[in-house]
């Protein structure tokens, strides 16, 4: 299955934009990439702080009428992004609920994910923010990006495009879209 890719070099959020182009287009699958976001957002409206080199994407897909929770969605969505940071670093990648990955104890990657309505049909977007080349400091919130953990220079490309593999091969079974 493979998924259109929307570029581009700023918006306010990637999520938001997904929404956008779910309204105004037929496109039922798509992935939106940002070279950078004014507004990100964050769990329980918290803003995401977007440095620039980090990935900013935002996954839509029409759900079908099948049932599957949003936890659920959650796990498989946090299982896909540890799968790719691990094809980068062999450290230990954590989980803490509801939706950050975590390395030495420090955050490397948020997930977002939000339903909405649209053209009477339901769709998910799943915003994806991974600190490649730096990350935010925040006060009892330790951070870190994949430099910092590789020491290795890591191109935001490469790590777009894995991620863009992975949804492909793995979206149709794990949503059970069509």
């Amino acid at each position: 299955m493979k998924i259109k890719k929307f570029k581009f070099k700023k918006v306010k959020s990637t999520n938001n934009t997904a929404i956008r182009i779910i309204k105004e287009t037929k496109y039922k699958l798509g992935m939106i990439v940002a070279e950078s976001q004014s507004n990100g957002r964050g769990q329980y409206g918290r803003k995401w702080i977007s440095s620039k080199g980090n990935l900013f994407v935002s996954f839509f897909n029409e759900l079908n009428k099948k049932k599957i929770s949003i936890n659920a969605i959650t796990k498989i969505n946090c299982l896909l992004v540890k799968k790719l940071l691990s094809s980068f670093t062999n450290k230990k990648i954590l989980f803490k609920k509801p939706n950050d990955l975590l390395i030495d104890k420090k955050k490397v990657s948020g997930i977002l994910q939000e339903v909405i309505f649209a053209k009477d049909k339901k769709f998910l977007i799943t915003g994806i923010g991974i600190n490649i080349k730096k990350n935010p400091i925040i006060r009892n919130y330790p951070a870190t990006n994949l430099h910092e953990v590789t020491k290795k220079s890591i191109s935001k490309l490469s790590v777009e495009n894995k991620l863009k593999q992975l949804f492909e091969k793995n979206l149709s079974k794990l949503y059970k879209i069509n």
